[in-house]
Parts: structure tokens; sequence; C-alpha cells
């Protein structure tokens, strides 16, 4: 096995984890998983049957990564946090044929205890607020907070506000990095070094 699994936890047969995760305390991992390199599963963690992590993605405790949930590489699950699968769930009506995907594109964060609701794709970088309920598509780089979320600004690659309105014309550099963004209306890019 090239990767970490806690004595109590359960990984079905067929699941595939990559090399170097870390599944810890309680957690279930459905036969249909395909999880990547470098992986963290916090405790009490569910993945899925039609479910991909990425590679060095951390789904910290109590997360439920439920089937169509798609998370590209370095998304960030707080803790508690919620997805959904289904828009109109009923006990009594089966509606495993109306499962919508959710797209939680690279380097995204969702923090502790926000819902994310089926349908949506969230941008790279993006970063949604602990608490907050998304229920529409999120921009790469936006800042998401509130219920229902609403963008408040927007975030470097480094995790940190950028001095920008949320829409119009504008600059920002990050602090930390020194890497320059560009703001085109309500469209956030970030200068490729050299030009």
């Amino acid at each position: 096995m090239s990767y970490y699994k806690h004595e109590s936890a359960i990984v079905d047969e067929g699941a595939e984890i990559g090399e170097g995760s870390r599944v810890w305390h309680f957690v279930h991992v459905c036969s249909g998983a395909k999880i990547g390199k470098g992986v963290s599963l916090g405790q009490n963690v569910f993945v899925g049957n039609k479910v991909v992590i990425g590679d060095n993605c951390k789904v910290q405790n109590n997360v439920s990564v439920y089937d169509n949930v798609y998370l590209e590489e370095g998304v960030f699950c707080g803790p508690s946090m919620v997805f959904t699968n289904v828009y109109n769930p009923r006990s009594l009506i089966e509606r495993k044929d109306q499962y919508l995907d959710t797209h939680v594109k690279k380097g995204a964060t969702l923090g502790a205890n926000c819902t994310i609701v089926c349908g949506v794709t969230i941008g790279e970088y993006s970063f949604v607020g602990a608490g907050a309920v998304v229920n529409r598509d999120v921009p790469a780089y936006a800042l998401m907070l509130g219920v229902p979320a609403k963008q408040r600004g927007w975030m470097s690659e480094f995790g940190e506000q950028l001095d920008l309105p949320v829409s119009g014309e504008g600059e920002a550099v990050c602090e930390h990095t020194g890497v320059r963004y560009i703001l085109n209306g309500n469209q956030l890019t970030k200068l490729v070094a050299g030009s």
C-alpha cells in the first residue's frame, strides 16, 4: 500500500488512492472513488463512488464528498463543509438519476461549515468563506461570503484578499508573492511573469 490508512478506516475494494495520501480515523471510501496523490482525508470523511479527488487536496474532518462531486488539484474542504448532489431531495422519491455535477477547480478553498448546492462550478483559487451557502457558479479568484453567498472581493493564489473592487478596472499585487493581477470587468487574471 503506497498510502497511509488508519485501522478504523474502511476503503472498499476497487477504490483508487494515490501515493502518499493519508486516510484518517473512521473514513469510508467507496469502491468507485478515485483519489490522487498526497491527499489528506480527515476524521469521519465519506467519499462516494462517483467522486474524483485530485492531487494534494485536503478534506478536513466531517466532510461527505457525495457522488458527482469532482475536486481538482489542491482543493481545501474545511471542517464540516457540505456538498449536495440532488437539488430537491425527498426520502420517499428516488432521485439518483437526477444527481447534478459539482466541479471545484484547482486551488479553491471551501471554508468551514459552508454549503455547496449541487450543479455549480467553483472557479480556480476562489475562496468561499466559513458558513457561506453557494447556489450559483463562482468566478476564479472570487471571495464569496454570506447566505446566500455574494462576491465580496478577490483573492490571490496565495490566499490573501486583493485590494480591488468586485467589478471594474484595476491592478493589484500580492504582497507575499509579488504576483500581479488585473481586473477587467468581472474577471480577474493573473499576469504571467514577463508579460
